[in-house]
């Protein structure tokens, strides 16, 4: 059967499409699948410099691409590359045997029971947040930095335990220069090496050395925890903190990780592990402040579920709204926008061939609004589109905000955790009404909303709080 041609949208003459992909992706991807349909073969730059980037749009290709021909389509991009050189080779980055082996040295740390076990430090870090709201009732907060703090916290109290007050800081400012640094460098046609010394350099460089200090500081001092006990360490009883139990396993099996690997795990948790909550948690927030009907109903279900309880990992299975509503608002603002690959090898998806060394890109942020998987409004919040019958309904990767296939994200079920039992707490006290209807939003490693995302935040009558 002979293979479609695949359209190319016209962009600007000689440069193509790379103003349209740099200034607006989101918006150019939307268009050129309205306009193209599933497949779409974008062309930038000017003769010389010029490049290829094959867009798939349907849940079937994101299937093909991220699952059922996953071999074929690796994590060698420029993309990539500029985050490896930046963070390390970690889970997100690694590959062939590496990752194999890191992924089955690190699985035990996320089963069910150890997931559940991390519950009790996101429920610390948000009364925390709620305890300074509740005492500015009626304020109006950028939810946006709010919740960036809270999710980075929470992940730094699994990864570290009590350590984080001295490293949180450094990581807020160090996390947004290296993660602006990749995203420039990997979008870039061409970029000077990273010994020269430009300003953007040093930055990035100063910044990488002073959060890997942060990692080694605290993995060696659980080694010596585990070595010599806490007492000849200096330090509180080690506890059952990420690093912790990776320094546990070391040396116990061939899948271990060695000292530059487990350093590279902690960054890249670091980087991912708070930046996927946060931006779900940022857009429930706003979507709930849009929508006070489901914002009421959330609640009801918060109040009947909960009580004045803290919540518990077991609650969450019972938070069955709260869990729609934080799916749908990661359906319409899923942290990663856009998913990259090369093809290593020729590959037919929807009738078009994509050659072998091509870039290749899936697209949440399309795809969540096809309208063959979500009507004909796609763009309206409601939380209904998760009902169990409504899911069942559709293509399994017509809903992939945590990727898919032997490479989703391995942290998914501490992400949604966290977010049902952050969300439940918010619910319960505040009121959310959102100032504004629309977000202006930019598309780096993950989306993040460009300005601030404002909410006034007002307890909720009655509550009594603390």
């Amino acid at each position: 059967m002979a293979t479609l041609e695949t359209p190319v949208p016209a962009g600007m003459p000689v440069l193509g499409s790379m103003f349209d992909l740099r200034r607006a992706p989101l918006d150019t991807y939307l268009r050129a699948r309205r306009d193209h349909g599933d497949v779409v073969r974008f062309v930038a730059g000017p003769p010389g410099l010029r490049a290829e980037l094959y867009a798939v749009f349907s849940a079937e290709g994101a299937q093909r691409v991220l699952a059922g021909d996953a071999a074929d389509f690796r994590k060698d991009n420029v993309f990539y590359g500029e985050l490896r050189q930046t963070f390390g080779n970690g889970l997100l980055t690694s590959q062939d045997d590496d990752y194999l082996r890191q992924r089955r040295a690190l699985q035990p740390l996320f089963t069910k029971r150890r997931v559940e076990g991390y519950a009790a430090a996101v429920t610390t870090e948000i009364a925390a947040v709620a305890d300074r709201w509740r005492a500015a009732s009626g304020t109006v907060h950028d939810v946006a930095h709010e919740m960036r703090e809270f999710a980075l916290r929470a992940i730094a109290r699994i990864l570290f335990g009590t350590d984080i007050d001295a490293a949180v800081p450094a990581i807020e400012r160090d996390l947004p220069i290296l993660s602006d640094y990749v995203t420039r460098r990997g979008f870039s046609p061409v970029n000077v090496p990273r010994n020269w010394p430009t300003a953007a350099n040093r930055r990035a460089a100063a910044a990488g050395a002073e959060l890997y200090d942060i990692c080694d500081t605290v993995i060696a001092r659980r080694r010596a925890e585990r070595s010599n006990g806490p007492a000849a360490a200096g330090a509180a009883a080690p506890g059952d903190d990420l690093v912790t139990l990776l320094t546990r396993a070391e040396g116990t099996s061939a899948d271990s990780l060695d000292g530059a690997e487990l350093r590279d795990q902690v960054l890249i948790f670091l980087l991912a592990g708070h930046e996927t909550t946060a931006v779900s948690l940022t857009f429930a927030l706003h979507l709930l402040g849009l929508h006070q009907e489901e914002q009421r109903l959330a609640r009801a279900e918060v109040e009947s579920v909960l009580g004045d309880r803290v919540p518990t990992a077991a609650d969450a299975e019972r938070l069955v709204r709260v869990t729609r509503v934080l799916k749908e608002a990661m359906r319409l603002f899923p942290a990663a926008p856009a998913i990259g690959r090369r093809a290593v090898a020729d590959v037919e998806i929807g009738g078009h061939r994509i050659p072998a060394g091509a870039d290749v890109i899936v697209v949440p942020w399309v795809t969540h609004r096809h309208p063959g998987y979500w009507g004909d409004d796609p763009e309206r919040f409601d939380s209904d589109r998760f009902l169990p019958d409504a899911e069942a309904a559709r293509p399994r990767y017509a809903w992939f905000p945590f990727g898919g296939g032997p490479r989703a994200c391995i942290g998914q079920h501490l992400s949604l955790l966290e977010s049902v039992l952050a969300l439940a707490v918010v619910l319960r006290e505040f009121e959310v009404t959102s100032l504004d209807e629309s977000v202006p939003l930019a598309a780096g490693i993950t989306l993040r909303a460009e300005g601030p995302v404002r909410c006034r935040l007002s307890r909720i009558p009655g509550r009594q709080g603390g």
